[in-house]
């Protein structure tokens, strides 16, 4: 079985067990849950008054039946610190109902449950959380409602008790004027749970990440609406090592992330992750595998994401910390005004050893890179890249001794802005070596600096087959379309380029299986 029907096959089994299993799930059936108003516990909707203990009452009560019971919040605003899920129960926002988290530090609190223990780097990011939830089970939110974390006040109440010297942040940002995340509360933190189901809820303004999740198993998120741009570090959802996990009709805008999958802890993974018919803003990436890369992610379906205003990757899969990615499948995917297409990066920043990217397919994807900054129109933008460069290519990159391994690329329409010029940054063919290898650096699409490629840049790779490659040019680029160096066993079929000129193929102590797009315009070179 050749490459390519050996994915699409993998590509078509995987998605058919998705759908099998969603939809298994989606024909249990379970009687209605008693109603607990939380008006009826001391909850009062006026946004001033604090109604922690009034809902965490409910939430008990609601626990303490044996079946569980759902938790209604009626139409009105509410404000909340922490509250803690339990198992077998249920949030059902009505439509007029908000969530308000205070904008009172004080009111926050982070249960003790870190994650595991046996995990090499706790996760770094903040324990703290509006929502909270550890090892409960069957949890669903809902409804036609809002939960509104105030994220802005909340940061800015953090800084002032931290300048006031009230509240001191010992790892306060001084050169991003901030303060840490970890001092800043998530909207949502569930960590070891099952079977929680999160549908048609307006969600975000938190003053971290948004909905974080790690060690979940059997996690649906659909027709979720997600605007967590308020203040910095404000992914969209976050999913750590969790397996069965659906995240489905979502709409993102989020000053940093939109999804992202991270992994603390060896020996466990992202596993059974299916992300589709998704609308993601991003003034980071999109979706994103890693940094933190410690376990792996594996069985990952990406498909139908439409993408827009995003500053940097389309579709990023990083492991530096010596976490597996394997058999992962993206395709149909859309992206206007976008600053990288696809960025691949095998890294060894941390962790015994490098780990291994393997058996990647994307396809069916069309983006469109401008010149420019593609998110201006933030109020929140993510940090510039700190050094003149021409604009950025897809790269692919592993490092010396380490390639990644049968990845495949069809379909796939890029459209460049062009205007390259040697005046702002030029590497010639015959100083390749100039580009830094940046072993142990924190992987993003601009980390090696310029790079002598206007549409792939491709490195220690070994397996890549590229079919109906189309690149196109807004202006003229001196750099060739593409460049191979240390990469084995390469297929490019029905490669389109605005130019045909000799030298828009460069291989470098690389080896071709076939290329059929002309001679003329390959160049080997040593």
């Amino acid at each position: 079985m050749s490459k390519i029907k050996g994915k699409l096959f993998f590509t078509v089994v995987l998605s058919c067990l998705f759908l099998f299993g969603f939809k298994t799930n989606a024909q249990k059936t379970s009687q209605p849950q008693k109603e607990f108003l939380i008006n009826k516990y001391g909850a009062v909707p006026d946004g001033i008054t604090l109604n922690t203990q009034a809902i965490q009452k409910a939430i008990d009560a609601a626990f303490k039946k044996n079946k569980g019971g759902c938790v209604v919040f009626p139409k009105g605003a509410f404000l909340s610190g922490s509250i803690q899920l339990k198992s077998n129960v249920s949030l059902n926002l009505q439509e007029g109902a908000v969530l308000l988290g205070s904008t009172n530090p004080l009111d926050y609190k982070k249960m003790d449950f870190p994650g595991r223990p046996d995990s090499p780097k706790k996760d770094d990011n903040s324990q703290l959380a509006l929502l909270l939830a550890h090892k409960a089970n069957a949890i669903k939110l809902f409804g036609k409602g809002k939960i509104d974390g105030q994220g802005l006040q909340l940061a800015l109440t953090i800084d002032s008790l931290h300048h006031a010297g009230i509240a001191i942040d010992p790892n306060y940002s001084i050169r991003r004027n901030r303060p840490n995340e970890t001092m800043r509360p998530k909207l949502f933190r569930f960590s070891q749970c099952n079977d929680i189901t999160i549908t048609d809820l307006q969600l975000g303004a938190a003053s971290c990440w948004g909905l974080s999740f790690e060690l979940c198993t059997n996690l649906t998120l659909d027709r979720l609406t997600i605007v967590n741009r308020s203040y910095w570090n404000n992914d969209g959802i976050d999913i750590t090592d969790c397996k069965e996990v659906k995240v489905i009709n979502c709409n993102l805008d989020t000053a940093d992330d939109g999804i992202c999958l991270k992994s603390y802890y060896p020996g466990y993974a992202n596993d059974g992750i299916y992300i589709a018919n998704c609308t993601i803003r991003s003034s980071a990436s999109a979706i994103k595998f890693g940094t933190a890369s410690y376990g792996g992610f594996k069985n990952v379906v990406i498909k139908d994401i439409q993408v827009f205003d995003t500053f940097r990757s389309a579709i990023a899969i990083e492991s530096v910390d010596g976490g597996i990615i394997e058999n992962i499948s993206v395709s149909n995917i859309t992206a206007l005004n976008t600053g990288n297409a696809i960025f691949i990066r095998l890294g060894h920043r941390d962790g015994e050893k490098p780990g291994v990217i393997r058996n990647v397919t994307i396809s069916n994807v069309k983006v469109q890179v401008p010149f420019g900054r593609p998110d201006n129109n933030y109020d929140l933008r993510g940090p510039e890249v700190d050094f003149f460069h021409n604009p950025f290519p897809s790269s692919i990159v592993g490092i010396p001794g380490y390639t990644i391994e049968n990845v495949v690329l069809e379909n796939i329409e890029i459209n460049l802005p062009g205007r390259a010029t040697k005046g702002m940054a030029y590497i010639p063919l015959s100083r390749l070596q100039q580009v830094p290898e940046e072993v142990k650096s924190y992987p993003e699409f601009s980390m090696f600096g310029e790079l002598p490629a206007y549409g792939f840049y491709i490195r220690h790779v070994n397996g890549i087959t590229m079919k109906n490659i189309k690149l196109t040019l807004d202006n003229s680029d001196f750099r060739p379309a593409f460049v191979f160096d240390d990469v084995q066993d390469i297929t490019m079929n029905k490669i389109a380029i605005p130019d045909s000129k000799k030298g828009q193929i460069i291989l470098k102590n690389s080896s071709q299986n076939h290329v059929d797009n002309g001679m003329s315009e390959l160049i080997e070179i040593n």
